[in-house]
This record gives structure tokens, sequence and C-alpha cells, in this order.
């Protein structure tokens, strides 16, 4: 199971395009909204439907939490303790069945949560010094053990396939990129 996090100002298309890639793939995949409320307000204004609300959330049945970020989105993720509670756990468990991914703004959530240091990382450019403790890879997507960050909304699906790629392996990653026509 992933859970694709949203909070007021997500940024629709790296949440939207990760839970419909990672679908494709075969993955089950639940959006679960922080708000108290399952709709949720993206940062251009378009309101998505939550799943589950966090407190229905099953995080020991969770392989993978999932960031997106926007502005107020990524703070507001941050701001949230069950969450940040969850991502440090996910984190220090080290195991590749316990994964943690951000992107864009994101990032900063994990720094934040004392996760990044001495970690590769990446983040929306202009960003790099709310990566505190991490090396700034400035790639479009980065994997460091069990946490992968990605760069931005253009780049929301080719961090969605390296999730799937995470999760399932190379030849589910390449059967689904073909399958979006994705080069």
């Amino acid at each position: 199971m992933v859970y694709v996090h949203l909070a007021t100002g997500f940024e629709e298309v790296e949440a939207l395009t990760t839970v419909d890639v990672l679908r494709r793939a075969g993955i089950e995949t639940k959006t679960v909204s922080i708000t108290g409320e399952k709709l949720v307000v993206g940062t251009h204004d378009i309101p998505v439907q939550a799943d589950l609300l966090f407190e229905e959330a099953d995080y020991d049945s969770c392989e993978m939490i999932v960031l997106p970020g926007g502005l107020p989105g990524a703070t507001n993720l941050g701001g949230h303790s069950g969450l940040t509670e969850q991502i440090r756990s996910f984190a220090k468990a080290g195991r590749a069945d316990k994964k943690v991914a951000a992107i864009c703004a994101a990032p900063m959530v994990l720094a934040d949560c004392g996760i990044l240091d001495g970690l590769d990382a990446t983040i929306y450019p202009g960003m790099e010094e709310k990566l505190n403790g991490a090396n700034p890879t400035g790639e479009n997507v980065t994997v460091s053990g069990n946490i992968i960050t990605g760069r931005g909304p253009a780049l929301a699906m080719e961090f969605a396939l390296k999730l799937v790629e995470e999760l399932k392996g190379t030849a589910v990653r390449t059967a689904v990129a073909e399958g979006l026509l994705y080069n």
C-alpha cells in the first residue's frame, strides 16, 4: 500500500500523476487527507476527494509515504505532527519495505524531520538551502537508501516511474512507461 498525502495547497500534477502511475503498475495506492476533510483543494484551486482521512490510514500496512509538493501544501504537510512522526518512523526503519518519497518543495519536510542528514537529495531549484544536512544533487530524481526525492511538477512522471521501479522493479517500470508512451 502506498499513501499519497494531500494538504491544502498541494501540487495537483505531482499528486495525481503519482497516484495514476502507481495504480497503472498495479500498486495499491490511496490518497490521504491530513486536513480532517476528504475534499482537499490544491494550489491551483482543483478540489480532490481523498480516499482516506489521516486518522483512517493504517501505516503498518503501508510500504511508502509520498509527499507531493506545492506551496503551501508542503508546509502544511510538515505542520502535521502525526504525519511527521510516521515519516521519521519509516525513515528510521531503513528497510526496503518502508520508503518515503517527496517531490518539489516537499523534500524540505523530510529535512525538517531530520532524516536527510548525510543523504543525497533533490528539491525544487532555488530551495536547496531547505535541505538541511543533505547533499543536494540537482538531479531530476534521487534515491538515497529508502528515501526518494524529486525536483518538481514537470518531472512528476519521471518521479512516479522511479517509485514504480523501487516498489516493483525495472521490468514493471519499463512496461508502464511504454504504455504511457514515456521515453
